[in-house]
């Protein structure tokens, strides 16, 4: 395979790709770089190769003329990459899709960027290596040609090697022992010592799910699982974000159309759908809010038909879900339940259709590894004022872009939910 890399410092790549399996895949043929200075095409006297910005602002921008003429020297340029915190990112299944290729291009960009003419003149593909900001493409590049070299055959020696890698099979890897048996009273699983390849290997797959939702549980979704895999998935304890999260569905103080602050009514198929996404995903509780005590017992009713009636028997399943609500007469008692069982002060959180929130999902996943969270859903028209004043934020709303916003609050609810923890909690 060969790369074409440009950039303006190539003596940037001198080490990184003459060492380790890179070097001797480039001594054996298996890879071919050929490095191009952008700084060689420039026609000015001082053979620069940037210029300021229109518009005006801060730093400088890569000229076209010198990058054009690279790439038009280039006999094969294959695919040409370009990396850019705004391209596609860069995951295994894209390097193996790249690993196809017999020639890549790779443009290191510098300053404040690249003039954006280039893309209308190149079919050029953005790539990102991460979202985080670099002061040049060099080092993401590095990590993009490796990713995509070390799938070539014969590149990594014993192939079978690549194949059971982290993202190979959509998981991390399991973890990895070898000799001394053991060190400083820390042992070697037994069940690697046995001999029994069948059972390893079960063992390993059971160790590569287990790191992977513990550590990127957001893979799983897309991950290549069988049904064992998901029973054993299932079997796992709950994960200490939906341990932190609580809902709280409030009746009143909300507003009407008419901006009055009102106390509406409860209903079957909220009571119950909320009840039923709390612990489809696993959350710490759902508690239900209304001042009126014919409203409490209405509640007190519906839960109790299917947690200790007729409904628990017929339907065990549902009776798992309403055994989770609470009532209690104000936002304010909702608030010191969760704080009382959590031990801590609850980060509590508004929720409403209005454009005004500006939490988002992974800000709520962040304050959930550290502190309890009660997501406050209105009723009616919204919360009122009172009900917010007991909040220390407001999420941005489902579809903040579209004219038309108007869901339910258990679809809201879902979507909240699964936005906030995924599909694997």
């Amino acid at each position: 395979m060969r790369f074409t890399i440009l950039s303006l410092f190539p003596e940037f790549f001198d080490s990184p790709l003459n060492c380790g399996l890179m070097g001797k895949a480039r001594q054996q043929g298996l890879v071919e770089f050929s490095l191009v200075n952008p700084r060689d095409f420039a026609t000015n006297k001082h053979k620069s190769v940037d210029d300021r910005p229109y518009g005006g602002g801060p730093g400088m921008v890569m000229a076209l003329d010198p990058l054009a003429s690279a790439l038009r020297a280039i006999e094969t340029p294959g695919r040409i990459l370009l990396l850019s915190p705004r391209g596609r990112a860069l995951d295994q299944s894209f390097a193996r899709e790249l690993s196809a290729e017999s020639a890549l291009t790779i443009l290191c960009g510098r300053y404040e960027g690249i003039d954006e003419r280039l893309l209308d003149l190149f079919p050029i593909e953005l790539v990102s290596a991460g979202d985080y900001v670099l002061s040049g493409g060099e080092s993401a590049s590095l990590c993009l040609i490796e990713s995509v070299a070390r799938l070539l055959p014969g590149f990594m020696g014993k192939e079978e090697s690549g194949d059971e890698e982290s993202f190979s099979a959509g998981l991390l890897e399991y973890p990895h022992y070898t000799r001394p048996e053991v060190y400083e009273g820390l042992p070697v699983p037994e069940i690697l010592l046995g001999g029994d390849h069948a059972k390893v290997r079960a063992w390993r797959r059971e160790q590569a799910l287990s790191q992977t939702l513990a550590r990127r549980p957001e893979i799983l979704a897309e991950a290549p699982l069988t049904s064992s895999d998901r029973r054993f998935l299932a079997s796992k304890p709950r994960t200490l974000l939906a341990r932190n999260l609580h809902i709280a569905l409030v009746h009143g103080p909300v507003l009407n159309k008419m901006g009055h602050t009102v106390t509406v009514s409860l209903t079957n198929l909220d009571l119950h759908d909320i009840a039923r996404i709390s612990r489809t995903y696993g959350l710490a509780g759902f508690t239900v809010v209304t001042p009126l005590e014919d409203q409490q017992a209405l509640a007190a009713t519906l839960t109790g038909h299917w947690t200790m009636g007729a409904g628990a028997a017929a339907n065990p399943d549902r009776a798992e879900a309403l055994g989770m609500v609470r009532v209690t007469a104000t936002l304010a008692e909702a608030i010191d339940q969760v704080r009382e069982h959590a031990g801590q002060e609850p980060l509590v959180l508004a929720t409403s259709a209005r454009p005004d929130g500006a939490t988002t999902p992974g800000r709520v996943r962040e304050a959930l590894r550290e502190r309890p969270v009660l997501l406050v859903l209105g009723t009616g028209s919204g919360l009122a004022p009172e009900a917010l004043a007991l909040t220390q934020g407001q999420l941005a709303p489902v579809r903040p872009y579209g004219g038309y916003n108007h869901l339910s609050v258990r679809a809201a609810c879902a979507i909240l939910t699964d936005r906030i923890l995924g599909d694997i909690f």
